[in-house]
């Protein structure tokens, strides 16, 4: 679990991928002095393992679905990418619950000034539309934000001059992807709400019924 507050940002150094698998190479801007093999890290967002240090660069494992659903094949090499560790128990929450399993990565419709602010608008798809409500929560890249404006088609958020300064939102331009999650507690309100109402039109099973059956 993650809280969408980037920790640092690094360089994609290296990028091996297969048909089922692949890997990452990553150097951070700063190093890590305590990251311990098998732990989970957030690139972009995506919930990746961590599987060894070698001369200042991290190596993880990526599983074809994190492949196809994400960024991380698509962006070049030197590419900079976001980073966050695990949320540890009795960490403080500053952002919101961040899973690190990304829905889908959209493409930037634009990204510019908008009056003292910075307004970044991406592509919705239209099967997660039911999670974009404004003033809720989105993640992009791994950075939790705040939903500034919401259409059919497309979302905004407001990056402050701390996110635009630590992360790596502020080199966007139109037509790159980001990797989105939507609000995980939604996902599970919707989710609970769609099986309620498919018990409450599911068909009352009469004696009628029993009897045609062979029961």
């Amino acid at each position: 679990m993650f809280t969408g507050l980037i920790e640092k940002t690094g360089i994609l150094t290296g990028r091996e991928t297969g048909a089922k698998a692949g890997r990452l190479t990553i150097k951070p801007d700063t190093p890590w002095t305590d990251l311990e093999e098998g732990e989970s890290i957030a690139v972009n967002g995506a919930c990746l393992t961590f599987e060894k240090e070698s001369g200042g660069n991290l190596t993880f494992f990526v599983m074809k679905e994190t492949l196809d659903r994400t960024n991380l094949e698509q962006i070049k090499l030197g590419a900079r990418v976001n980073l966050e560790r695990a949320l540890s128990l009795g960490s403080r929450l500053g952002g919101h619950l961040v899973s690190g399993h990304v829905d889908a990565a959209v493409k930037v419709v634009s990204f510019g000034k908008v009056g003292d602010d910075y307004e970044l608008r991406m592509e919705m798809p239209s099967d997660l539309r039911i999670f974009f409500v404004t003033k809720g929560s989105v993640c992009v890249n791994g950075v939790s934000l705040t939903l500034t404006d919401v259409t059919d088609g497309t979302f905004a958020v407001r990056l402050i001059p701390t996110t635009r300064r630590e992360t790596n939102l502020d080199g966007l331009k139109p037509g790159d992807l980001v990797n989105i999650e939507t609000d995980l507690i939604g996902k599970y309100v919707c989710e609970q709400l769609r099986h309620m109402d498919d018990a409450k039109n599911a068909k009352t099973i009469s004696m009628r019924d029993l009897t045609e059956a062979g029961f």
